[in-house]
C-alpha cells in the first residue's frame, strides 16, 4: 500500500475512534482490552500518537519514551484525543519522502513506516472504541487487512520480543480465502520467521476472510477455521500479545 493509503486509512480509523468512545462514555468497559475502559484507551492511543509524530517532526534519530497523557476524562479527554490524531495526520501528510528518523520495523522508508504503524494502531483500537459502544463494527478494508496481517507477521513477530515459541520446529499457516494470500510461520525455540506462499506442509493452518484474520491474530476476534494441530492456534491466543 501507497503511504497517502495509510494516511487516509488513520484518519478515517481516528475520527471512528473518537466518535465511537464519544458514543460509548470515558467510564464504558472495553471488552476487547479486559479491564480497560475507554478513557484508558483513549490515553493510551492520543499518547502514542503525539509520540509518532514527534519522530517525524523533529526526524528525532533514536528511542525516546512517551509522555503519559494528561489527567483528562469526559468530553475534554476526547478533544484531546482528537487533537493529536488530527496532529499526526498532518504531520504525516507534511513529512518529506526522504525523511530519517527512528523506526522499530522494516519498511520502505521511516516515512513508510510511521504511515503505516499508525494506521494499524489506530484500526485496531478503533475496534476497541466500538467494541466498548457496542453494535455492528465498522468493516475493515480488504487490502488494509492483508498489509496489516503481513506487518503483524513479518514485523512484530520477527523481533525477538516475540514469545511465540515452541520447543520443537512446527509451522502455522494463516490463509486468507478472500484474498488469495497465504503466510507460513516457521516456530521455534528463536522469533519466528514468516514467508509468503503455502508451499510448505503446514502443522496448523488458521483459514478466513482477511479482515477477520486481521482482528484474530490481534486477538479482537476468536480464530475462524482452524485446522490441524489447535494447540499452535491456542499458543498464539496465549502468548502473541504486543508490548
Amino acid at each position: 500500500m501507497e503511504i497517502a493509503e495509510h494516511i487516509e486509512i488513520l484518519d478515517r480509523e481516528g475520527r471512528l475512534l473518537a466518535r465511537a468512545a464519544e458514543q460509548a462514555g470515558t467510564g464504558a468497559a472495553v471488552p476487547t482490552c479486559p479491564g480497560w475502559q475507554v478513557r484508558d484507551l483513549l490515553r493510551h492511543t492520543g499518547a502514542v500518537h503525539r509520540w509518532a509524530a514527534a519522530f517525524v517532526a523533529d526526524a528525532h534519530p533514536s528511542f525516546r519514551s512517551w509522555e503519559d497523557a494528561p489527567d483528562l476524562n469526559g468530553a475534554d479527554l476526547v478533544a484531546w484525543f482528537r487533537e493529536g490524531h488530527a496532529q499526526l495526520v498532518a504531520t504525516l501528510t507534511a513529512a518529506p519522502s526522504d525523511l530519517r528518523c527512528w523506526t522499530f520495523l522494516p519498511a520502505p522508508s521511516p516515512l513508510a513506516f510511521w504511515a503505516r504503524r499508525q494506521a494499524n494502531e489506530t484500526a485496531v483500537h478503533r475496534v476497541d472504541a466500538e467494541s466498548a459502544r457496542g453494535g455492528t463494527p465498522t468493516a475493515v478494508g480488504t487490502d488494509f487487512a492483508v498489509d496489516g496481517i503481513d506487518e503483524l507477521l513479518r514485523g512484530f513477530h520477527a523481533r525477538s520480543k516475540s514469545r511465540v515459541r515452541t520447543p520443537e520446529p512446527r509451522v502455522l499457516r494463516i490463509r486468507a480465502t478472500d484474498a488469495k494470500e497465504a503466510w507460513t510461520v516457521h516456530l521455534s525455540t528463536e522469533a519466528p520467521v514468516t514467508e509468503h506462499g503455502d508451499t510448505l506442509p503446514a502443522d496448523c493452518e488458521v483459514a478466513g476472510q482477511a479482515a477477520y484474520l486481521y482482528l484474530a491474530l490481534w486477538n479482537r476476534l476468536p480464530f475462524p477455521q482452524i485446522t490441524g494441530d489447535t494447540a499452535l492456534a491456542t499458543l498464539w491466543r496465549e502468548t502473541s500479545g504486543v508490548g
